[in-house]
């Protein structure tokens, strides 16, 4: 395998003059004169070649940088010359809403070659798939778990749906590469490949990442070996962890410091009146509680996030995409590449959690002929405003975090040796290997193929493998749908207003509290409700709505650890005097200053401090993000508090810590890094736990718990006692 990764070439943004002999006649006129091309984008130019040859790639350009059709042209140029039946390539997206929004694009083009392409995903009619089924598109866009579900259904001859496969695009394949959707994803591109009887063709689309050598080994999964690959990105600057500081990349960035929603909504309403402003909250109840005030005070205003009913969602981002001085409050539903039209400013209230994430928001931006890219932060609180000021220092440097695959993926495993026996009769026990041709996470399946036998969700007949009475008890219910997802989604209560579906709810708001008088209200879509009728069989409830406000917004966070590392290391850097290279109000200046004097004694430049409050309360402040200092507490065994639960800045040591003993259990800690232990009820919340042996479940959780290399970071670090 060999790679080529290009940075060169002029930007990614123009148009320049460009040979279009490589492309299909058909396609190449169409370029020049149904869309007007004077010819292709470096992206695109570069792309060609490598991926008409069958290579497999990575593309990186920011947003509204050419990717799909990086993509597709060159893809569409090769399918032109292959005959057969069904899907020659797949579309593949994390969210449904953005294939949405490709479909119409993706048409146009196949269609200038006459192919077809069409939607299968969770909200496609079973008329539209009949439909698909009988009339087999040439290209299909999709979802993973839409894919799975098409292997194991009874109603989709897989076979010879998948005979003509030859090629797939991940787009937005970071999004993927750093969740366990990720590693379904490759699963089941094995699986394809066998169907199929063919190696596929991977192309990776991204913003710019950390690491994208490595991106792309992950995603040629089995065939990283075999195939050559290439990592594409002319006129981006590929980053890499740890860079010295540099010029801060272009843009138009402010931080501002304004104390609390209620505030933020007064900025939003008074500044840039007659624009479009997409503002980002990192919560759905921030979403709401921002989209009511801003509605209060008159602002033409529309919401987005995941508990809203789909109706609800498109209704708002039609609107949005044809108003012009309104404000769509979202969280990172509307992140990725979803067109929402002409916008012209970007809000972050507070900040997003990662510098990639804000490479995606920012990039919204600056589309237009003579504007620029622009975001304004709007910092709600101290810890806010300290997270806003350490990513824009990270960007300021043009850091970008590394895509890391999550580790240990034993319960991935487990439920596709399960969907493998739905979607064959029979699987040999001595050949289950070869579907998956060495993918990584199933070098050590043979233990859980075993318990699988073991417990019954596996039954075994004369050596072949089928699904056993327990998988049908435990994932049977509607078809086996709960085999095709690999996360585990919060109990919700679907909220009804008469027939018209509203969005849902987190079931802990309908309960009744005895310190609340009256009818119970929530607030959802913008809007506030009251609760008429709790249906607790069905998890729904009915609604009307109501004036004014009282209505309340929660949701099951899901267990966020909290911040990565380098942010929180970046944290402790503002803290020590180091501004972002932006813009900051006054305001901002004044509550950073503030900040760092109240973190006065917990930052040192020298290394971390471990600080004696009056109480004889005892805490290392590290700095280095929860995840580590999870790793931290459970490597120092008794030199740490066991009653704590650390967070992203510190945590508790014993009390009875001196500097001498501390630097007895600093040393010895530094010898061996200890994953930290998991409690059975945190197991739950984990799908597919029950098939994996315990303490293999155990052994893969605690590997998502930890942070070894923070830990080690830290250890390494000196340290210093200081009394308050």
């Amino acid at each position: 395998m060999s790679f080529q990764a290009t940075s060169g070439g002029s930007g990614s943004d123009g148009l320049g003059p460009s040979s279009l002999d490589l492309l299909h006649p058909t396609l190449a006129h169409h370029v020049v004169n149904t869309l007007g091309w004077p010819g292709l984008r470096p992206l695109q130019r570069e792309a060609l070649p490598p991926l008409v040859e069958g290579d497999d790639a990575i593309l990186l350009a920011p947003t509204a940088g050419g990717k799909t059709e990086a993509a597709l042209f060159p893809l569409l140029t090769t399918m032109a010359g292959r005959t057969g039946e069904g899907p020659s390539l797949l579309y593949v997206c994390p969210i449904k809403a953005l294939l949405n929004n490709l479909l119409p694009r993706v048409q146009a083009y196949s269609g200038w070659l006459g192919r077809t392409a069409e939607l299968w995903h969770g909200d496609i009619t079973s008329a539209g798939r009949q439909r698909i089924l009988r009339a087999r598109p040439d290209i299909l866009l999709t979802t993973p778990e839409s894919l799975e579900s098409m292997l194991v259904s009874t109603k989709v001859d897989h076979r010879a749906f998948f005979a003509n496969l030859h090629g797939i695009v991940v787009d937005e394949v970071h999004a993927f590469a750093g969740d366990d959707r990720g590693w379904h994803l490759l699963a089941v591109l094995e699986r394809l490949a066998k169907v199929a009887g063919r190696r596929i063709q991977r192309v990776g689309l991204s913003a710019t990442v950390g690491n994208p050598d490595e991106l792309l080994t992950w995603l040629q999964g089995s065939q990283a070996d075999e195939r050559q690959g290439r990592v594409i990105a002319p006129g981006v600057r590929l980053p890499r962890p740890g860079q010295t500081p540099q010029d801060p990349p272009p843009g138009d960035i402010e931080l501002d410091y304004v104390g609390s929603l209620d505030n933020a909504a007064k900025v939003i309403a008074a500044l840039h009146r007659g624009e479009k402003r997409l503002v980002f909250c990192d919560s759905r109840k921030y979403v709401e509680e921002l989209g009511h005030a801003l509605r209060e005070l008159g602002v033409t205003t529309f919401l987005s996030h995941a508990s809203l009913a789909l109706d609800e969602r498109r209704r708002a981002e039609a609107a949005f995409t044809e108003a012009r001085d309104c404000v769509i409050v979202a969280t990172s539903t509307l992140e990725l590449g979803i067109d929402v039209g002409d916008l012209d400013r970007v809000i972050q209230i507070n900040a997003p959690g990662t510098v990639a994430s804000f490479l995606q928001r920012i990039g919204r931006t600056g589309r237009r002929q003579g504007s620029t890219r622009n975001c304004l932060f709007l910092a709600v609180d101290q810890s806010g405003l300290l997270d806003a000021a350490g990513l824009l220092h990270l960007w300021g440097r043009h850091w970008v975090e590394p895509v890391m695959p999550t580790p240990e993926p034993r319960h991935i495993v487990a439920q596709q040796l399960l969907a493998l026996c739905l979607q064959e009769p029979e699987v040999a026990q001595n050949l289950w290997p070869e579907w998956w041709a060495g993918l990584e996470p199933f070098h050590q399946g043979e233990p859980i193929a075993s318990h699988l036998i073991r417990e019954g969700f596996i039954d075994l007949d004369g050596g072949l493998m089928m699904i056993g009475p327990e998988a049908e008890k435990r994932f049977g219910h509607r078809h086996f749908m709960e085999l095709t997802s690999v996360f585990t989604a919060p109990p919700q209560f679907t909220a009804l207003n008469g027939r018209n579906e509203i969005g849902r709810v987190d079931p802990a708001l309908l309960a009744a509290d005895e310190r609340e008088e009256g009818p119970r209200r929530l607030l959802l879509a913008g809007r506030t409700w009251m609760v008429t009728w709790v249906d607790w069989r069905r998890q729904r409830c009915f609604v009307e709505p109501v004036d004014g406000g009282g209505g309340k917004a929660k949701w099951d966070s899901g267990g966020h650890l909290g911040a990565f590392f380098h942010l929180t290391r970046a944290v402790r850097e503002v803290l020590l005097g180091t501004d972002p290279e932006v813009k900051l109000t006054q305001r901002a200046t004044d509550a950073l200053a503030k900040a760092r004097e109240d973190h006065m004694d917990l930052v040192h430049p020298g290394g971390s401090v471990i600080v004696r409050a009056d109480n004889g309360d005892l805490r290392w402040w590290t700095w280095a993000g929860a995840r580590a200092n999870i790793t931290l507490a459970a490597t120092l065994g008794a030199a740490a508090d066991p009653k704590q639960q650390p967070n992203d800045a510190c945590l508790r040591l014993n009390s009875e810590l001196d500097p001498r003993t501390w630097a007895a259990a600093k040393s010895s800690a530094q010898e061996r890094v200890v994953l930290p232990e998991v409690s059975v009820r945190a197991l739950d919340g984990f799908k597919f736990n029950a098939a994996l042996p315990q303490h293999l479940a155990e052994r893969t959780l605690s590997a998502r718990l930890a942070d070894v290399e923070g830990a080690q970071a830290l250890l390494a670090e000196p340290t210093r006692f200081v009394h308050t």
